[in-house]
C-alpha cells in the first residue's frame, strides 16, 4: 500500500492500493489493483490498474489499462492506447490513442479520441472523434461544436442542443457533421450526416442527411434529405 500526501515524486509505483492526495509525479510506469488519485497526477509511462478513481488532473504518458471501473472527474489526458472495463468521465478527456471499453462508457463534458469501441457509449457534451465509433448502442446530446467520422451500432440516438434566438439570428447554429452512420435503428435531431444506412429511421427537427438508405418511419417538417450547398452570408449579415 502506498499513501502519498502533498507534493511527491517517484520513479515508479507498484502497489495493491495507491492513494495520492496532492501533486504526484511518477517518472515511469505505475500499476495498482486500486488507485485513488485526488489533486494532480502525472505518470510518465504506462498505467495499469484494476480500478481507478481520479478527481482532478491525470496525465498518462503511455498506454492506460483498467480491467474494471475507470472514474474521472477533471482533466484526463492519455497519450497511448486506452483499454477500460467500463468508464464514467466528467470534465475534459483527451485521449491520443484508440479507445476500447468492454462495457459502458459514459461521458459528461469534452471527449476527444481518434476512435472508440465500446459496449455502449453515451455522451452529454462535445465529441471530437475523427475515426469510427463502434458500439451496440450510441446515445449523444451534443452541447457544443462536434464531429464524428463514422458510427456503427445497433441503435443510434443523436440530439443537438437547439440554438437560442440570438444565435440563430447571428447564424451561429451548432454544427455537428458525421460522415457515415450504419445501424438497425437511428433517431436524429440537428445533426448533419453525409451517408446513412439503417432499417428504421427517425429524422427529427433540423436533421440533414445527404444520402439515405432505409425506411423513414417519421420525418419532421424541418428535416432535409439530399445534398445541400451552403454559401457564406453576404457581407454585413455576419457578426
Amino acid at each position: 500500500m502506498i499513501e502519498d500526501q502533498g507534493v511527491v515524486r517517484r520513479d515508479s509505483v507498484h502497489a495493491l492500493r495507491w492513494t495520492s492526495r496532492g501533486r504526484a509525479k511518477i517518472l515511469s510506469e505505475a500499476d495498482s489493483a486500486e488507485a485513488l488519485l485526488e489533486g494532480g497526477t502525472a505518470i510518465g509511462g504506462a498505467f495499469t490498474a484494476d480500478s481507478v478513481r481520479s478527481h482532478g488532473d491525470l496525465e498518462v504518458g503511455g498506454a492506460m489499462t483498467v480491467s474494471g471501473s475507470m472514474i474521472s472527474s477533471g482533466n484526463l489526458r492519455v497519450r497511448g492506447i486506452v483499454h477500460w472495463g467500463e468508464a464514467d468521465l466528467q470534465g475534459r478527456s483527451r485521449l491520443d490513442g484508440a479507445v476500447v471499453t468492454d462495457r459502458g462508457l459514459a461521458v459528461d463534458g469534452l471527449f476527444v479520441a481518434p476512435s472508440l469501441k465500446a459496449g455502449e457509449f453515451s455522451l452529454d457534451g462535445i465529441a471530437e472523434i475523427d475515426g469510427a465509433i463502434a458500439a451496440e448502442r450510441v446515445t449523444a446530446r451534443f452541447r457544443g461544436p462536434s464531429h464524428v467520422g463514422s458510427i456503427q451500432a445497433k441503435s443510434v440516438t443523436l440530439r443537438v442542443r437547439r440554438s437560442n434566438p440570438i444565435e440563430m439570428v447571428l447564424g451561429r447554429n451548432l454544427a455537428v457533421p458525421i460522415q457515415r452512420i450504419e445501424a438497425d435503428s437511428v433517431d436524429l435531431e440537428g445533426v448533419d450526416v453525409r451517408f446513412l444506412r439503417a432499417r428504421d429511421i427517425i429524422l427529427g427537427r433540423d436533421a440533414h442527411v445527404s444520402e439515405l438508405e432505409g425506411h423513414v418511419v417519421r420525418r419532421h417538417a424541418s428535416a432535409r434529405v439530399g445534398p445541400e450547398s451552403k454559401s457564406p452570408r453576404p457581407h454585413g449579415l455576419t457578426p
